[in-house]
């Protein structure tokens, strides 16, 4: 039985999502089709390049992503301390850099609003706004949206592009936020679209490899800068939002796992595990059971039962 998404997505439990859209009937159509015989590569640049885009509107951190020919995989942030922080002018710049916005805000920005009764209309509209920018939900309906709009247009034709709404699982710590992410980077390589990381396009592994390389990496291009940063141990309490693990532990990790997952890269697995697997509490073998079995995309992988349990026991208190 299917559930809304007030009740996956909480909050309270973690900030971490992994959501997934499929195309329709799981047709390539951000690929190549076999069944019309039609290439849409060219549709792939525009997930890439509208998930960046979305990442600065919202209050929402992109800690990895993998667009693939008939889907693609994203691991979100929530981070509602960001969209409290912002001011109400910050708030409807935000929006109306994706949307129209209601006239009564153009009015706001013109100065023309003279009236309370407006004004408190102008607070009842930001505050919406304001929890729209903090919504996952949200999130993927702008992401989804335009580039359904964005490919019928190209097509010349109307109806679904995407299989329903998008799926996500929340992530309910750090070892289930790391091998989700770890998933998520490797599904080219699992797939033989690809064999190596930097070979893996339109994924977060590939733009963090190569701006990890680029020493004259530029922030309005480099996908990298784009994405929610990796801990680099010096702590500020003005420092955005960070993931627990540095760049080149996670790399190395994820390297590591992709060479685990493939039959033909057993030499090549290193005799001791990467440092970042001690900062889990995990060993060796745990996390290679963890690697091996995430390929099965089940909610109980990422988080194990006990932690899905305890967090079905909470909802069932609240709820009840």
């Amino acid at each position: 039985m299917t559930r809304p998404r007030s009740q996956i997505v909480s909050l309270a439990d973690t900030p971490y999502y992994h959501c997934v859209s499929r195309c329709v009937r799981r047709a390539f159509l951000c690929g190549d089709d076999w069944y019309s015989g039609k290439n849409f590569d060219h549709r792939k640049p525009w997930l890439v390049a509208r998930l960046m885009l979305l990442g600065e509107v919202f209050a929402i951190d992109i800690a990895a992503y993998a667009v693939m020919s008939n889907h693609y995989h994203v691991v979100l942030h929530v981070d509602q301390a960001q969209s409290r922080a912002w001011d109400q002018d910050e708030v409807i710049q935000r929006w109306l850099s994706l949307y129209k916005g209601d006239p009564l805000v153009h009015c706001y920005l013109r100065g023309e609003l003279c009236s309370e009764a407006d004004f408190r209309q102008l607070g009842r509209i930001v505050a919406t706004w304001r929890e729209r920018l903090a919504s996952i939900s949200w999130f993927m309906r702008c992401l989804n949206e335009y580039i359904a709009r964005r490919a019928n247009k190209e097509d010349d034709c109307t109806g679904r592009f995407w299989e329903g709404r998008f799926k996500s699982q929340a992530l309910l710590d750090e070892a289930a936020l790391l091998s989700c992410m770890v998933y998520v980077d490797l599904n080219p390589v699992r797939a033989g679209i690809s064999e190596t990381l930097d070979e893996s396009d339109f994924t977060s592994i590939q733009a963090r490899v190569r701006g990890a390389v680029s020493e004259s990496s530029d922030s309005n291009k480099c996908p990298s800068r784009r994405l929610m940063p990796f801990r680099t141990g010096l702590e500020h309490d003005q420092e955005p939002a960070s993931l627990p693990i540095g760049l080149r532990d996670y790399i190395e990790l994820v390297d590591w796992t992709g060479r685990i997952v493939r039959a033909d890269k057993k030499d090549f697995i290193p005799q001791e595990a990467p440092s970042a697997l001690s900062n889990l509490n995990l060993n060796q073998a745990q996390w290679q059971m963890l690697a091996l079995e995430s390929q099965k995309e089940s909610i109980t992988i990422f988080n194990g039962l006990d932690k899905l349990a305890a967090r079905e026991r909470s909802r069932t208190k609240k709820t009840a």
